[in-house]
């Protein structure tokens, strides 16, 4: 009975600016959750046995999400090889302020990816997977949005109806065709994969997340996935070796794809850095202010910029620092930030913002050059050949720039076939999801006559620290007609979205999950 009134309670939370849970009622026939067990067939037993319907499976995770009747949540929890029983929250971003800063794209001289363009390496033949808002079909982007996947209602990948996700893009691969080349992205021969989590509202929940990397594994033989971005991140101070969301990325890591990870933009407190940014795989990435120019001389850190050592664990991060603070990529006309920002806009297709999310794009096209440039390096080797090569950072602490600033170009020159992450132990994943949500305050206090004067304090839930705008005013993304129940109704979770058609045996067949992804090696 605990259970059910603790997870009765945490679905019906319907406070002003929360986002704990979404809006089904205590008294609902049913609800959603996730369900992680010693195996995913054991927690598909526990909720099929007890009238439950799975929506998608989670096997990288050990679980599945599902909704069950509310009436039976204590008898799934206490089933045989059941671990933990949580609600399958909605989260919400939160768009925090920053100093203004002439904005610019000179972010690829900054790194120098454009020396590897001399060379013609400009990231042909590699695919990068953007987990965001989707991508728009944008003229610099072409054809090269080879595929996707969408886990919102809107059933679109190419669809980016807040604009986070086409931003990103383009940092990665925009290739400036309509700029004349202006404003282009680190890869610009680059391939990218959209896996979509977040609709319009910016909205997204920690088992898409989950679902998402699931994705991105299963298919990276498919569309050649090397690297995935995940400029998203939530506060949790979950040891890492508990987590499933360090769980899931280790997994992507294993399976030999880049994860590139930002580090928060919650900085420059010590201890800010993100999960699954936190884990001492993947490649977590803080943002600097290059100040419009390509030389290094002039670089300071971009004042949001998350920083360690990990709350949890006390691990060194971020890895490096690349530019974030004042860039220019790509605008998806008609997209929530694009009518909520006007003065955000340059010119017809661009737009501009800060943040660590677009510090770790940039990452991600720099990893597109090397592996154009050398395909048989291993993750391991890009992180250390990334970090043993980094330029000096603007303030020389590994806890807030870490090895230093992006240099793809001496990257790209190293011999080097040193591995990092040696003795590196793995996540168990044996925690919780509610625990990896974590928590964030937010109480809208703007200034009119000063946009840059919102505050922060007041409670959101995990994703608030994911794909952060931070030029953009807070508000518009915590007021409450996002967090109403159209977004967190049972459509979201419907079999139409989550039903056999989408997670059906010719997806996730044996040949994906069989012992060779998923047996004792990747423990």
């Amino acid at each position: 009975m605990f259970l059910r009134r603790a997870l009765a309670a945490a679905l019906s939370s319907t406070a002003a600016i929360t986002t704990i849970g979404s809006t089904i009622p205590a008294a609902a026939s049913s609800v959603p959750v996730v369900v992680l067990a010693d195996d995913a067939a054991l927690a598909r037993r526990a909720v099929e046995r007890n009238g439950g319907a799975v929506t998608f499976d989670l096997p990288i995770v050990h679980g599945v999400a599902a909704d069950v009747p509310s009436d039976r949540l204590d008898e799934i929890a206490a089933a045989a090889g059941v671990r933990s029983v949580t609600a399958d929250e909605v989260l919400h971003v939160n768009a925090a302020p920053s100093p203004l800063h002439a904005a610019s794209a000179v972010y690829p001289s900054a790194i120098g990816a454009n020396k590897l363009w001399r060379d013609q390496i400009r990231g042909a033949g590699v695919t990068v997977a953007v987990v965001d808002t989707g991508i728009a079909d944008v003229a610099d982007l072409g054809d090269r949005v080879i595929g996707g996947v969408d886990f919102t209602p809107e059933a679109d990948p190419y669809l980016d109806s807040f604009g986070h996700g086409t931003f990103i893009a383009g940092m990665i691969a925009g290739d400036g065709t309509s700029s004349n080349g202006a404003y282009t992205g680190v890869a610009p021969d680059a391939n990218l994969v959209s896996v979509k989590i977040a609709d319009a509202s910016g909205a997204s929940d920690v088992s898409h997340v989950l679902a998402a990397m699931q994705w991105v594994v299963s298919f990276k033989d498919t569309f050649g996935i090397r690297v995935v971005n995940l400029s998203l991140g939530t506060d949790s101070t979950q040891p890492y070796q508990l987590s499933p969301l360090n769980f899931a990325v280790e997994r992507a890591w294993d399976a030999g794809i880049v994860v590139v990870v930002s580090s928060s933009n919650s900085g420059p407190a010590a201890g800010t850095i993100a999960k699954p940014g936190d884990d001492p795989l993947v490649i977590t990435v803080g943002a600097l202010d290059d100040a419009a120019t390509a030389k290094r001389g002039d670089d300071v850190m971009a004042g949001f910029s998350g920083a360690g050592p990990t709350a949890a664990d006390g691990l060194v991060k971020p890895d490096l620092v690349a530019p974030g603070r004042s860039v220019i990529s790509l605008r998806a006309p008609g997209s929530t930030v694009d009518v909520e920002y006007p003065s955000a806009r340059v010119g017809s297709a661009y737009f501009k913002g800060s943040g660590t999310s677009f510090a770790t794009a940039a990452t991600s096209g720099a990893v597109a050059l090397l592996l154009q440039r050398e395909p048989g390096l291993t993750p391991d080797q890009i992180k250390h050949r990334l970090r043993s090569t980094a330029a000096e950072g603007p303030v020389g602490d590994a806890n807030v720039d870490g090895a230093g600033a992006l240099d793809v170009y001496a990257a790209s020159r190293s011999l080097s076939m040193l591995s990092a992450n040696v003795g590196v132990v793995r996540s168990f994943g044996t925690g919780t999801i509610e625990a990896d949500r974590g928590t964030l305050t937010v109480e809208i206090d703007t200034d009119p006559n000063d946009p840059l004067s919102t505050s922060l304090t007041g409670s959101l839930t995990a994703q608030n620290l994911v794909m952060n705008l931070v030029e953009f005013i807070a508000s518009p993304w915590t007021a409450t007609s996002w967090l109403d129940s159209q977004w967190a109704g049972t459509r979201w979770y419907g079999t139409r979205w989550y039903g056999t058609r989408w997670y059906g045996t010719r997806w996730y067949s044996t040949d994906w999950y069989g012992s060779r992804w998923y047996g004792t090696a990747w423990e």
